[in-house]
């Protein structure tokens, strides 16, 4: 008798020891032990520190930046619960006196850059590099490349592929098997430009590469809205720039490190 049950017990005892060794590990990891693994909000690792990387938001204050071709930063700008908010929602491009992009007062040439965004429905935005700031330039787009920022399937009306997020505007098309994560979701975008190359990523993946002054750079700027602007790219050091285009967008995480 003993030895027919003897596998049952056996069985019973292995399954308690099997759940015990499983809440032992839950425990542990409510301890916090993996959770200090992820690098909290606008902050650096010792790896990204060591390779050169700096915030350019200090997750409270918005020292560092300043409102294009403006003496002050608000209303429309924010630092707010580890954020930088452009409280653009219902207002245009731009809007007398409180509008304009929010740009970095320190001066970049060959970077890479990385931006944490999340934008709300239909929503407009870009992040810029190289910009020029100058009374005679009404906007930062009249200097600076972007890179876009938009809600494409909430967008009201037709967007060709160059508008799309991910892509450099009016100019090179995002790869169409882009990963971008739902409206109201974190994305993370990514910019590196040295000496004219230039690399687009959208949550981990390569979605736009080129090389300025090349044929095909040149064919696509003269079908582009960029002839419109005779300073466009044309300077090679420039502010990095949050664009306002008339909608709510939040950033975070902004680093860069010089190339």
């Amino acid at each position: 008798m003993q030895i027919r049950f003897l596998p049952t017990w056996i069985a019973v005892a292995a399954f308690l020891v099997l759940f015990s060794c499983q809440k032992s590990g839950s425990d542990q990891g409510s301890t916090g032990t993996e959770a200090s693994a992820v690098p909290a909000d606008n902050t650096l690792t010792e790896a990204e520190a060591a390779a050169g990387w700096v915030l350019l938001f200090d997750g409270s204050t918005l020292n560092g930046w300043k409102r294009y071709n403006a003496e002050e930063i608000g209303p429309l700008w924010a630092a707010e619960d580890g954020m930088i908010i452009c409280k653009g929602e219902g207002l245009t491009e731009g809007t007398e006196g409180i509008g304009g992009s929010l740009i970095t007062t320190r001066q970049f040439g060959n970077f890479e850059l990385s931006v944490d965004w999340k934008i709300t429905p239909g929503g407009n935005s870009g992040i810029l590099y190289h910009v020029v700031e100058d009374t005679k330039y009404e906007h930062d787009y009249h200097t600076g490349p972007e890179y876009q920022v938009m809600d494409d399937e909430g967008w009201d009306g037709e967007l060709r592929d160059e508008q799309l997020v991910g892509g450099n505007y009016d100019m090179h098309a995002p790869d169409p098997g882009k990963k971008v994560n739902p409206v109201g979701e974190w994305n993370t975008s990514r910019i590196v430009y040295n000496n004219g190359h230039v690399e687009h990523y959208l949550n981990g993946g390569k979605v736009v590469e080129f090389d300025e002054g090349t044929p095909d750079f040149q064919e696509r700027y003269e079908k582009s809205k960029w002839t419109d602007f005779p300073d466009w790219n044309k300077s090679k050091t420039g502010s990095i720039s949050l664009q306002d285009h008339g909608a709510n967008v939040y950033f975070k995480n902004i680093k860069i490190r010089e190339l």
